[in-house]
């Protein structure tokens, strides 16, 4: 049989006296804690009028084959299709791609423009208040 070694020792069994205490340590939370976690849980709500972020070429990609792909797969289930949208996208040579790619960077220019454009709404909007 191998022998265990010293620093691999088997844990201590919790008597009555540890497991009061660590009850107690558990059960003694005050309010201001408590509120203290539940405000880090909550999420600023995102601006509805914010301009939406843009889409990457895979994502342009995606929208443009998803349907062919679910025709030629009907019992694939949703992240089947995205793993064959996925092996069909890193498959594709960059001459393939470029269509893609080129909506991409005309979207990441549309975000952009209109991102100015908020940001100047809203500091236009604070200087005015």
């Amino acid at each position: 049989m191998a022998r265990q070694s010293k620093t691999a020792a088997a844990p201590a069994k919790a008597t009555k006296a540890t497991k009061g205490a660590k009850n107690a340590k558990t059960t003694k939370v005050s309010k201001a804690d408590t509120a203290r976690v539940t405000k880090k849980a909550k999420r600023a709500k995102k601006d509805p009028n914010a301009p939406k972020r843009a889409l990457s070429a895979y994502m342009f990609f995606s929208q443009a084959k998803r349907q062919a792909v679910k025709d030629d797969n009907p019992t694939a289930s949703f992240g089947n299709i995205g793993k064959i949208l996925g092996n069909m996208w890193s498959t594709m040579s960059d001459n393939d791609k470029a269509p893609f790619i080129k909506r991409a960077n005309d979207d990441k220019k549309r975000y952009d423009a209109e991102k100015a454009a908020y940001a100047g709404n809203e500091a236009s909007a604070e200087e005015s208040d």
